[in-house]
C-alpha cells in the first residue's frame, strides 16, 4: 500500500511541479503521512531523488518549444547550485523557525500582488539584455537557491514570480526558466542527502517514473494553453501554499 500511495502522490507532484512548481506541496506531506516515524531527512532526500527527474524532463520539453535566455540562465544555474548547497549547510547550524513563521505572509504578498496586477506575466517583454540580465538572474538564483537548500517550500513558485516581476518574462517563459534553475537546486540537495545516506532508492525509482509521467502531462498542458493557463495554476498553487505553510507555522 505504501508503494501505491507515494507513487500516486509523485505522479500528482510531477504534474503540478512541471507547470508552476509546488510539487513538494503534494509529495512531501504524502511521504510524512505514509512514513510518520522515519527521519525527515530521509523523506526529503527521497522526495528530491524522485522529483529531480520530472523537473529535468519538464526543462527539456520547455526548451524545445520555448526560447530560453541561455546567456543569462546558464550562469544563474551555477549560482543557484552553490546557493542551494550553502543553504543546506546553513540549516545544519541555524534553525529556520523564524522563516517558517514569515513564509505564509511572504506568499500572501506574492498572491495579492499577482491578483491585483491583471497583466502581470501575460506578455513576454524581457527588461534587460546581456550582462545586466545575467546579473539579475544570478541574484535570483543565489537567493532562491539558498532558500531551497535552507527551507524549500514554494521554491518553484518564487522563481516563477521573480522571473516575471524582475525580468519581465511571461508566465510560460518564467516557468520554463525556473525549471532549469530548480534542476540545479534539486541536484545540490540530492547530492547532500545521498552523501549522508538519506535516500530510499527502492522507493525513489518507482516514484521517479511516476513523476516523469506527471511532468510530461503537465508540461504538455502548459505549452498547449500558454501563459494565461500557467498564471491561473500559479495563483492556485500559491493559495494552497499559503494555507499549508500557515497551518504548519501557527496551528501546532
Amino acid at each position: 500500500m505504501e508503494w501505491l500511495i507515494v507513487t500516486c502522490a509523485s505522479l500528482a507532484a510531477g504534474f503540478v511541479d512541471s507547470i508552476v512548481g509546488g510539487g513538494g506541496l503534494v509529495l512531501v506531506p504524502a511521504l510524512f503521512a505514509t512514513f510518520p516515524t522515519t527521519h525527515p531527512a530521509t523523506l526529503f532526500g527521497t522526495n528530491k531523488a524522485a522529483s529531480v527527474w520530472g523537473t529535468a524532463l519538464a526543462t527539456w520539453q520547455y526548451s524545445r518549444r520555448v526560447e530560453l535566455r541561455w546567456p543569462a540562465l546558464l550562469p544563474a544555474v551555477g549560482v543557484s547550485f552553490v546557493g542551494a548547497f550553502a543553504g543546506a549547510w546553513a540549516v545544519t547550524v541555524v534553525s529556520p523557525a523564524v522563516l517558517r513563521l514569515a513564509l505564509p505572509f511572504v506568499l500572501l504578498a506574492v498572491f495579492l500582488y499577482t491578483l491585483t496586477r491583471k497583466e502581470l506575466g501575460r506578455h513576454h517583454t524581457p527588461r534587460y539584455q546581456g550582462r545586466t540580465e545575467a546579473t539579475v538572474a544570478c541574484a535570483i538564483g543565489a537567493a532562491i537557491g539558498f532558500y531551497d537548500g535552507f527551507f524549500g517550500p514554494g521554491t518553484g513558485s518564487f522563481l516563477v514570480f521573480l522571473f516575471v516581476r524582475w525580468l519581465g518574462y511571461d508566465f510560460l517563459h518564467a516557468s520554463a526558466s525556473a525549471k532549469l534553475l530548480n534542476v540545479a537546486t534539486n541536484l545540490a540537495a540530492l547530492a547532500l542527502f545521498a552523501w549522508k545516506g538519506h535516500v530510499w532508492w527502492h522507493y525513489a525509482v518507482a516514484m521517479a517514473l511516476a513523476n516523469l509521467a506527471g511532468s510530461w502531462l503537465g508540461t504538455h498542458l502548459a505549452l498547449k494553453h500558454g501563459a494565461g493557463f500557467v498564471r491561473v495554476v500559479f495563483i492556485g498553487v500559491v493559495g494552497a501554499l499559503i494555507l499549508k505553510t500557515g497551518f504548519d507555522a501557527f496551528a501546532r
